[in-house]
């Protein structure tokens, strides 16, 4: 089948590491046309390619087929409308927009057109959570009770950066914050409540690097946490079951494989070493027993595999806007109830 000619709109680290090695590694794929203010890194990169330094540029290039945004969150909005009257299909990079009715605006306004619009989750394919999916499906946690999932880092000077600087969408809770909330959606659906502390705890922090958020079901309680502030993270997850108990360090390997410039077609692309391996706990005859669980491996490309088969086949589109447009319906809550200091109970 003919490929998909990609238009990628910024050429920072989400472009250059999540986005333009996959592409390029697919088959399926072909980059046509980027917006850039620096035209010299991305013909270096990618060839004879047009660089465009307006959206409307790139629109224009009947070559592309898929635009795919990965400019600050406060751009998206704005670079979504335009693409949609464009009739193209469209990738944005999470978080997938600022405020809810933001997103409704742009869902409904696509529909019209018949086209993808997606956003890029990539963390549902990280080991470590594929892995739990894999335990729960099996029946090896029993009814989960307690899932606890962090993004715990070390970062203590504040860097002049956009999602370090106060403004629409920045802050730690729009970027990692929509990774962990869309892995609990993935596992458990909508909550009924949300009770969350959003802080701001770094000298000279202009926006949140702080938040613990707790997702109310029924008898579950998901709780969601990360900081700038930890010199030594603890679990990753931990997820507790009614039959058992799963604890996982470390972080899933892709990013840095990427950022090691590994070739993405190695033969143990997306699998850790066996000392970062989680541990599941069951009780066997009234005892605790614990084992090592190999984990699964990282598969960030079968994102734009399915959504190739999206766009071609017909078939399910990996991350539906709809979809993302929960994860900012609760941030939106998050925020409201650190603000008032309350529990939100959502309709």
């Amino acid at each position: 089948m003919q490929k998909i000619g990609v238009g990628i709109v910024g050429y920072g680290p989400s472009a250059t590491t999540f986005h333009v090695p996959f592409l390029q590694a697919s088959e399926h794929y072909e980059i046509v046309a980027v917006l850039s203010s620096k035209p010299e890194k991305v013909r270096a990169d990618l060839g004879d390619v047009q660089v465009a330094s307006q959206l409307h540029e790139l629109l224009q290039n009947p070559k592309v087929e898929l635009v795919i945004i990965t400019t600050p969150t406060s751009l998206h909005y704005e670079m979504v409308k335009e693409a949609i009257h464009a009739k193209v299909h469209i990738v944005v990079e999470k978080p997938f927009v600022v405020t809810t009715r933001q997103a409704d605006e742009l869902i409904e306004l696509n529909k019209l057109t018949g086209k993808i619009l997606s956003v890029y989750q990539n963390r549902r394919w990280d080991n470590d959570f594929l892995t739990i999916q894999r335990l729960y499906q099996e029946g090896r946690l029993g009814e989960i009770y307690h899932f606890e999932s962090h993004y715990d880092r070390y970062r203590p000077e504040v860097r002049d950066r956009w999602r370090e600087n106060a403004g629409p969408g920045s802050g730690i809770l729009y970027d990692l914050g929509s990774h962990l909330l869309d892995q609990a959606i993935m596992m458990f659906g909508m909550p009924k409540a949300v009770t969350a502390d959003v802080q701001a705890q770094r000298p000279g922090a202009k926006t949140d690097d702080y938040f613990h958020v707790i997702l109310h079901y029924d008898r579950l309680r998901a709780i969601l946490h990360a900081g700038m502030l930890t010199v030594q993270p603890g679990p990753r997850f931990q997820v507790h079951g009614d039959k058992g108990s799963y604890m996982k360090f470390g972080f899933d390997v892709q990013e840095g494989a990427i950022q090691d410039n590994q070739p993405l077609n190695a033969p143990h692309w997306g699998q850790e070493e066996k000392e970062w391996y989680g541990e599941l706990t069951t009780m066997v005859e009234g005892k605790p027993v614990t084992e090592k669980i190999v984990s699964e491996r990282g598969s960030y490309h079968r994102y734009y595999d399915q959504l190739y088969e999206a766009i071609r086949l017909g078939k399910h589109v990996p991350v539906h806007a709809e979809q993302a447009r929960m994860n900012i319906f609760l941030i939106e809550a998050a925020f409201k109830s650190s603000r008032e200091g309350r529990t939100i109970y959502l309709d």
